[in-house]
């Protein structure tokens, strides 16, 4: 109508979605800031900043690794994803959606590939938890994880106990004076729910045990095995010695016989004796010297 101005309402972004997103990402950004402040104060309290080499020095994982490379990630997707709906800035939400997506697409091809190369997989786990028992002594932070690992897992070492002979204090050779020797750390140790005190020395000597057990079951099956051959060696010699004679053997045994037309003796009996049994005439059984 003439006289009359026409207002166009122009499109507006949803404020639910615009906040929700906002104060997810700042929930994630002071955690991810949170994570890395921990590993920074901790690389700063074992001198890694002030000394960079150190971080090549450990032979195993340093646990405050995962520390600061997760804070960074969730420090950098919580800045882009909060200040890109506060300021509805598209660039920083295309850069975390992407993000997001890539880390997704990430974790999937590394399923389906630990499916796929399982053995291989399984083998070079194997091969980072021997690494990392060998420098078990050599970070108080890895000590820890491998000792939270194995109590929530009731496990010891990749394979077994004996992983830990490639521990330079837990190994089991004579050169090595550690009061550890043989033995485990207290993580592999079944604990008792009624301790009040946590038993820090229960796997000292715990593998030279188990090597005297196995010496001593083998002897035990070398004796078995000896009796078991003398047992068949004096059933050889009884069959040998102790069968019921023939009638030609019996009459040969019982001594000299009279010739009856001639009168003339008979053959002289053998050495041997005849004696009487439950079953007859027996010869005199002869023993070898055992």
């Amino acid at each position: 109508m003439p006289g009359k101005h026409q207002h166009f309402q122009e499109p507006e972004v949803g404020c639910c979605g615009k906040y929700f997103l906002f104060g997810f990402n700042i929930v994630f950004w002071v955690l991810g800031a949170l994570f890395l402040a921990i590993g920074l104060w901790a690389w700063g309290e074992k001198g890694v900043l002030s000394n960079i080499s150190a971080l090549t020095d450990l032979g195993g994982l340093d646990p405050v690794w995962l520390f600061v490379v997760v804070g960074g990630v969730m420090s950098v997707l919580g800045f882009a994803g909060c200040i890109g709906a506060l300021r509805e800035n598209t660039f920083l939400l295309k850069f975390f959606s992407v993000f997001l997506g890539l880390i997704f697409f990430l974790e999937l091809a590394t399923g389906i590939l630990a499916f796929v190369f399982k053995d291989w997989i399984r083998d070079q786990l194997n091969l980072f938890i021997n690494n990392n028992v060998k420098a078990y002594r050599d970070d108080i932070d890895l000590q820890n994880l491998i000792d939270f690992a194995q109590e929530y897992w009731s496990c010891c070492g990749a394979r077994g106990p004996n992983d830990w002979n490639l521990n330079i204090y837990f190994n089991c050779t004579d050169l090595n004076p550690s009061r550890e020797r043989c033995g485990v750390p207290f993580s592999c140790c079944v604990r008792d729910p009624a301790e009040d005190v946590l038993n820090t020395q229960c796997g000292y000597d715990v593998r030279l045990k188990l090597i005297f057990g196995i010496c001593l079951a083998q002897n035990l099956v070398s004796d078995i095995k000896a009796v078991k051959a003398n047992w068949s060696k004096w059933n050889d010699d009884f069959e040998n010695h102790w069968l019921t004679p023939t009638i030609s053997e019996v009459l040969s045994t019982a001594g000299p016989q009279q010739n009856s037309l001639t009168g003339a003796p008979g053959p002289a009996p053998p050495s041997r004796h005849v004696f009487f049994g439950l079953g007859g005439l027996y010869p005199e059984p002869t023993f070898k010297n055992w």
